[in-house]
C-alpha cells in the first residue's frame, strides 16, 4: 500500500505565494516521475508541473516561471513553489507520483487533492 499526503493549499490574495507539498510513504521500492496536476470547476485536470528522477522538468505555459517543481528524494516529497499566483490558479491541485514496488512493478498514484483559492 502507497499513501500519498498533500498539504499547503489555502486561501490566498492575487501576487500571493504558496508552497504545496506532497509525501508518499509506503510500499516504496524506488519513484520515478513526481508531478502536479490541477483540475478547475468545470474544466479537465491538467498537467502543472512535472520532474523525473533525473531531475528534468516540464511545466505548463501558463505556469513557466511563476512555479518551481522540487522533489526530495530522502523523504520522498514533491513541492509545488506557487508565486505570482493569479485568480485563474484557482482549482484543486493533485500530486501524481510514479512509484514501484518492487523491481518490475510500477503504477501512478494519485492524492486526494488540496484545494488553492486565489482572491482578486
Amino acid at each position: 500500500q502507497v499513501q500519498l499526503v498533500e498539504s499547503g493549499g489555502g486561501l490566498v490574495q492575487a501576487g500571493g505565494s504558496l508552497r504545496l507539498s506532497c509525501a508518499a510513504s509506503g510500499s516504496i521500492f524506488s519513484i520515478n516521475a513526481m508531478g502536479w496536476y490541477r483540475q478547475a470547476p468545470g474544466k479537465q485536470r491538467e498537467l502543472v508541473a512535472a520532474m523525473t528522477s533525473g531531475g528534468s522538468t516540464n511545466y505548463a505555459d501558463s505556469v513557466k516561471g511563476r512555479f518551481t517543481i522540487s522533489r526530495d528524494n530522502a523523504k520522498n516529497t514533491v513541492y509545488l513553489q506557487m508565486n505570482s499566483l493569479k485568480p485563474e490558479d484557482t482549482a484543486v491541485y493533485y500530486c501524481n507520483v510514479h512509484i514501484y514496488s518492487d523491481y518490475f512493478n510500477g503504477m501512478d498514484y494519485w492524492g486526494k487533492g488540496t484545494l488553492v483559492t486565489v482572491s482578486s
